[in-house]
């Protein structure tokens, strides 16, 4: 039976197998706040690039949003900070007020047609299966139940 004055020799190999382990000393949150602006000016320089009234069609920009995305991901775990977390999604909020603000959301509004055409689409389908099954019935009785 091992005795735990054994055991510290154990560390060094167990600090070298875990030589990519993350430290759980906790999150960073003043050095994540410095290092996010840089997240912010690269995807800035990359959408002023793009013509601003593209700002607002998603497949001009989608790969710098996504890198973007990666880099607030990134900059988040390397200081030991949770990814989102409220500063990093209040960070993103201000990203797209910055250069979103002015897309809306052009919704559909759907509405039932007159009545003199929703009746019809109603009344007709159902009085269709009323004539299918009587008529299924009437050739049963008709043919003796043969087919």
């Amino acid at each position: 039976m091992q005795t735990r004055a054994q055991w510290p020799h154990l560390l060094p190999l167990l600090l070298l197998l875990c030589g990519g382990c993350t430290c759980v000393c906790g999150c960073n949150e003043t050095e994540m706040l410095q290092r996010l602006p840089l997240c912010g000016k690269a995807f800035a320089d990359m959408m002023h690039k793009v013509d601003v009234w593209k700002w607002c069609d998603l497949p001009e920009f989608v790969v710098y949003y996504n890198n973007f995305t990666l880099c607030t991901e990134e900059e988040t775990i390397d200081v030991g900070c949770y990814w989102p977390n409220p500063l990093i999604q209040d960070f993103i909020i201000g990203i797209h007020q910055q250069f979103f603000s002015n897309c809306t959301v052009d919704r559909t509004h759907w509405e039932d047609p007159p009545d003199e055409v929703l009746i019809p689409l109603i009344v007709v389908p159902i009085l269709l299966t009323f004539a299918m099954a009587g008529l299924v019935t009437w050739h049963n009785k008709c043919s003796g139940g043969r087919l």
